[in-house]
């Protein structure tokens, strides 16, 4: 057995073992009681109990006998309290994932299959965000609720510029951010390199041709598109054309720098505009939605947070009863209204965008949002929800830091990428 492919194994072996006393310790631990149904949310309440308690109840009177036992997570520590509740076989019932994390769970057996338990409820589902619950061809999530960037851009730099608007796609950015950079002193946008940043840069990636990965998760990112996704970038940071800070700092430098005036546009949902309106008054009143950036098929990005029931369920039907229950078109609506998110039913979609439409006329944020739920209608996950997606994220990233800083050029860059999730990809998956 090559001596990597050890390691691996060796430190899952001592990560079971460190886990363990982790889960009997965790107040999320607790093992199942006859006739509990136990949910686990990420950073919902006490702020939406209002909206989510009263849905748990409704679904108990539809049971009897059962109850629902919710316990809300901070982000930061889901996956661990769910790995150390998984190897202590304490797991909830239901739990609420993002689709990397799902992914991740599922490669190791943790979840639960969803596609012959679905029946008609699946039908009501937007397809492009269903397919992100899938690993290996079988579907382990339902999609819950989603949220969609756009482009919020500040007016008074676009006229100073002589522009009326941003760019649609990212072939029109190389010569928009120069035109910004050259009569205003300001750059166009923010779009982080750095490793554990966002992923708004990979998901440009995709958008312009790249194909990530293939079948048995070996690189096939170096193509003719991705020596032009590097070249693109490396170009770009090389001209002076994005803040020399995209190569060290995450998403929240490009607020800092968009509520200082410093930037022209800036990629977020549309609920930004009342952090804007608080930090930046002028700012903000200068600002205005777009529609987001993308390739040139128009394909969006849409970001999900899934519900998944654990394999380890002693109440399995009643769990995928829970999840669909919470996830249909009524629910979604519900949820989606009071959270200001967007929901993943088309039929509750539909509604939500006449509803928006209505308001949007004198309303900045709602307008906002209405654009956000149209952009659905061209969006899907773009980032495939691989197992490894962080350290290909990681390894992406780091080696178009080199290009950009100019310690190497963007096809050896690229090169140098491959070999290193290859050579990651060949020891996890053999």
């Amino acid at each position: 057995m090559p001596a990597e492919r050890r390691h691996h194994r060796a430190l899952g072996t001592l990560l079971g073992l460190l886990l363990l006393p982790l889960g009997l310790l965790s107040g999320c631990g607790r093992g199942p009681q006859p006739g509990e149904v136990n949910l686990w949310t990420i950073q919902l309440s006490p702020k939406f109990d209002p909206v989510i308690r009263p849905m748990l109840a409704d679904w108990e009177r539809r049971h009897p006998g059962r109850r629902v036992v919710w316990t809300d997570l901070p982000f930061g520590s889901v996956e661990r309290k769910l790995l150390a509740a998984v190897y202590a076989g304490r797991s909830p019932d239901v739990v609420n994932l993002n689709p990397i994390f799902a992914a991740n769970l599922a490669s190791k057996g943790g979840l639960l299959p969803l596609e012959d338990r679905l029946g008609r409820a699946g039908e009501d589902y937007l397809p492009q965000v269903l397919e992100a619950g899938r690993q290996d061809g079988r579907l382990y999530a339902v999609p819950w609720y989603l949220t969609s960037r756009i482009t919020l851009a500040n007016r008074q730099l676009l006229k100073q510029a002589g522009l009326e608007r941003p760019p649609l796609h990212w072939q029109e950015v190389p010569g928009y951010a120069e035109t910004v950079h050259r009569r205003t002193g300001r750059y166009a946008l923010f779009v982080t390199a750095a490793p554990d940043g966002s992923a708004e840069l990979l998901e440009s990636m995709v958008q312009m041709g790249v194909t990530l990965t293939d079948g048995r998760h070996r690189a096939r990112f170096r193509s003719p598109a991705g020596e032009r996704a590097f070249a693109f970038w490396t170009d770009l940071y090389r001209r002076g054309l994005l803040p020399r800070e995209v190569v060290s700092q995450g998403f929240q430098r490009a607020i800092e720098l968009y509520q200082s005036g410093e930037l022209a546009q800036v990629a977020s949902g549309a609920e930004f505009l009342g952090t804007i309106a608080t930090n930046a008054p002028q700012v903000a009143a200068a600002t205005a939605p777009y529609p987001p950036l993308t390739g040139s098929d128009g394909v969006a990005n849409v970001a999900t947070m899934n519900l998944a029931v654990t394999r380890q369920s002693r109440h399995a039907a009643e769990a995928v009863d829970l999840a669909l229950f919470l996830t249909n078109a009524e629910n979604q609506l519900r949820f989606a209204r009071a959270a200001r998110v967007l929901p993943s039913s088309r039929t509750a979609l539909a509604a939500l965008e006449q509803e928006l439409g209505d308001q949007a006329a004198g309303d900045l944020v709602q307008r906002a949002r209405w654009l956000s739920a149209r952009t659905l209608r061209r969006a899907k996950v773009l980032v495939p929800a691989d197992p490894g997606i962080k350290r290909l994220q990681s390894i992406l990233y780091g080696r178009l830091q080199q290009a950009m800083l100019g310690e190497m050029s963007s096809s050896d860059a690229l090169r140098a990428a491959e070999r290193d999730w290859n050579a990651y990809a060949a020891a996890r998956w053999p």
